[in-house]
């Protein structure tokens, strides 16, 4: 499979190389949330104020973390009605890069501000931002996690509003050795 059919959300960057490896059951790299059934909607205390929710970031947990894995990194996204995925951006709500390649979860919310945050959704301030659809509206949302060989070094190192989706996945792009997605609906 190729690195840019694995990394579907990223289409309009060019990736070369395959990810070696035939992966079994045991050493697939998974990414779940405790919180979010993948495919189902997402449950009413994740959502923003408006609907009921606190506002805070879900649980994420994964496992297998590939060999090589200097460092971690999670986007969530979702495309707007009229937008393409493969020609647009997305709308992002979360951009988290920097992650220690030794960690395996990020409780809700992000009490300790593992990584590094780019620019909410409406790029006025870092971190995430909650789903918020609107009323009689139902968008699909994706949470991917990425395995990167190094650390994006044309990134800042520190929580930054001048990295949107576009800026992290030019970043990250060709530092990805692998990366596992779910979606969820709202």
């Amino acid at each position: 499979m190729t690195l840019a059919h694995r990394l579907s959300g990223l289409a309009p960057l060019l990736f070369c190389g395959i990810w070696a490896g035939a992966a079994t059951a045991q050493d697939t790299f998974a990414l779940t949330s405790p919180a979010i059934v993948s495919g189902g909607d997402l449950p009413s205390d994740l959502k923003c104020s408006r609907d009921g929710g606190d506002g805070l970031s879900p649980p994420l947990v994964w496992s297998t973390v590939p060999e090589g894995t200097q460092s971690l990194a999670v986007i969530m996204q979702h495309y707007p009605r009229g937008k393409i995925a493969g020609t647009d951006a997305p709308s992002q709500y979360w951009l988290l890069w920097n992650i220690p390649a030794d960690t395996t979860a990020i409780p809700r919310g992000n009490p300790t501000s593992l990584g590094d945050e780019g620019a909410d959704k409406d790029e006025r301030f870092t971190g995430y931002t909650p789903p918020c659809s609107p009323r009689g509206a139902r968008h699909e949302y994706t949470i991917t996690l990425y395995a990167l060989n190094a650390a994006p070094e044309t990134l800042p190192s520190n929580d930054s509003l001048q990295v949107d989706w576009t800026t992290m996945t030019q970043a990250i792009g060709p530092l990805v050795i692998s990366s596992s997605s779910f979606t969820f609906w709202n």
